[in-house]
């Protein structure tokens, strides 16, 4: 499936183009925005090169990653990435996460960015289950994918290696069921 195009109230997911490098970078290579993702700040050549994987994996076929912008409608700018990942080992299954610039958290845009991206993965891609991993310190993360409808499982113990400690992960996933009831409600 290619472009990628999903509206919501506020924001809006589409396809990654080169000329979001920069605004990529204002996530991926900020410290805040990092702190509980799975790694330390990257470069703006890391960032350009995950960008320029995004745009190539974008057309393959199967389409297995589909990493997108989060755009705010009313200002067109970037502030997000989100990513949803399939599995062969999964069938019909996917992983997902995102991330919000600093300045973007706090207004519900996480919730909004993780309805956007499961919308695309039960009503486009016909997925049967999605889950994420958050850092145990991440509430904001939690609450976010409670409000959307996702249920916490668990927790994957040293899941993450960072900054030279291991982390661990708690899990949070949805079925196709829930979500078509929670929409449906």
């Amino acid at each position: 499936m290619y472009p990628v195009s999903r509206r919501g109230q506020r924001l809006e997911l589409r396809e990654l183009t080169i000329d979001d490098v920069d605004a990529v970078l204002a996530i991926y290579g900020d410290s805040e925005a990092t702190e509980h993702l799975s790694f330390t700040p990257r470069s703006r050549q890391d960032v350009g090169h995950i960008v320029a994987r995004s745009i190539a994996s974008a057309t393959t076929v199967p389409r297995t990653e589909f990493a997108l912008a989060v755009v705010e409608r009313e200002s067109s700018n970037l502030i997000g990435y989100g990513r949803l990942a399939t599995d062969p080992h999964q069938p019909r299954a996917s992983t997902v996460g995102f991330a919000l610039r600093p300045d973007a958290w706090g207004v519900g845009y996480g919730v909004e960015t993780i309805h956007l991206l499961l919308a695309l993965a039960f009503e486009d891609l016909s997925l049967h289950r999605v889950w994420g991993a958050r850092s145990p310190l991440n509430t904001a993360s939690a609450r976010a994918m409670q409000r959307a409808g996702m249920i916490e499982e668990g927790r994957i113990r040293q899941h993450v290696f960072k900054a030279g400690q291991w982390r661990d992960s708690i899990v949070h996933a949805i079925l196709a069921d829930e979500w078509a009831g929670r929409v449906h409600a």
